[in-house]
């Protein structure tokens, strides 16, 4: 799907702000019949820009209190210590996103934890044994002031 039109555009932003929202419902809000909302939705998901649905958590809620922005260098960038590390981050559940990035570091992780014993620990446990791991800089969140899955979703021109 090369582009995207004002109706798509519409699904994904209701879909965004409410992912259990029925075929019927979105139908209703395009103010248009089942049948054809229901072959643009699985065209999205057929193109892969909906890749899934799921639910938003409450990380607090779940005892999650502390959110770190982990930045770690590494020595070694072979082929093997990479998939390595990658298998590590991504078998990982506090390890919320991953990013290799530019500058002075090369990896930024999005990691959560109880409390600060339980983010110690998994530095211990786990950041401080990924392969090739030579530095390991946290900045701790104290406050979050945005957070936010949702994409700006921009009709396309033709």
């Amino acid at each position: 799907m090369s582009s995207i039109d004002p109706v798509n555009a519409q699904i994904l932003e209701l879909l965004q702000s409410d992912g259990r929202m029925t075929n019927a419902k979105l139908a209703e809000h395009l103010h248009m019949s089942e049948t054809p909302c229901w072959r643009r939705l699985k065209k999205l998901e057929e193109a892969g820009i909906i890749e899934g649905y799921q639910a938003h958590l409450n990380r607090r809620k779940l005892g999650l209190g502390v959110m770190a922005f982990v930045q770690l260098s590494c020595s070694e960038h072979d082929q093997t210590a990479t998939a390595e590390f990658q298998r590590i981050i991504e078998v990982t559940p506090n390890i919320l996103a991953c990013h290799n990035t530019t500058g002075e570091d090369d990896f930024l992780l999005i990691v959560v934890a109880r409390d600060l014993d339980d983010y110690s620990a998994f530095v211990d446990s786990t950041l401080r044994r990924l392969p090739g791991v030579t530095s390991i800089r946290s900045n701790l969140s104290l406050k979050e002031m945005k957070a936010s899955s949702k994409l700006p979703v921009r009709v396309s021109k033709r």
